[in-house]
């Protein structure tokens, strides 16, 4: 695996924002919600709940987690050097929270299984889609780890909308069935990303 790597911060600008304004702002940006996992038959699986996900290109397909430093699931993916990101669909809050807990046996309190080549536990009837990464770099920045993921392998599970969390709770997607004329992917320049 790469080595981790980190960016200084330079020059002396304004100070940045507190934290709490820092939650409150991203509180009204709803993301999706996975499930990261890691482990094998061997050494036994690890996972967490994970809102901050974010696609970063295409080609190679690669996306980025967030994990807090300390986190044992993060030592576990830094030591594998693979993961994989569980995308839950709109009946998986119930795992999300499980998974948020730090129950120590919250695997033994879902299903879930383990392809050949998976990165990581599959939840085959929480997940509407799985993607398995490899790491590729990885980059701290304050109490986080950003884990970049090349993503070599995607299963679709389950044709159902996906589950979403902001303004601090979870909410399913809305039904599109009146909204078909505003869909479709946003323009060039409009948006960070033109790919997801």
């Amino acid at each position: 695996m790469p080595p981790a790597t980190s960016t200084p911060r330079h020059g002396t600008g304004p100070a940045p924002a507190s934290g709490a304004d820092f939650r409150t702002l991203m509180a009204g940006f709803p993301s999706g919600v996975t499930v990261i996992t890691t482990g094998d038959g061997v050494t036994g699986p690890s996972g967490m709940t994970c809102s901050a996900v974010c696609s970063v290109t295409p080609e190679p397909p690669t996306l980025v987690v967030g994990i807090r430093a300390e986190s044992p699931t993060l030592l576990r993916v830094l030591d594998t050097g693979r993961f994989a990101v569980n995308f839950l669909h709109h009946l998986g809050r119930g795992t999300a929270e499980l998974f948020a807990s730090g129950d120590p046996e919250r695997f033994s309190r879902v299903a879930w299984d383990l392809p050949d080549g998976a990165a990581g536990p599959h939840l085959n009837e929480a997940a509407r889609s799985v993607a398995d990464c490899t790491v590729t770099r990885t980059v701290r920045v304050g109490a986080q780890r950003m884990v970049f993921g090349e993503i070599y392998g995607i299963r679709e599970v389950e044709d159902a909308p996906p589950l979403l969390y902001g303004l601090r709770r979870y909410h399913a997607w809305p039904s599109t069935a009146g909204n078909r004329k505003e869909s479709g992917a946003p323009r060039e320049g409009g948006t960070g990303s033109d790919h997801g």
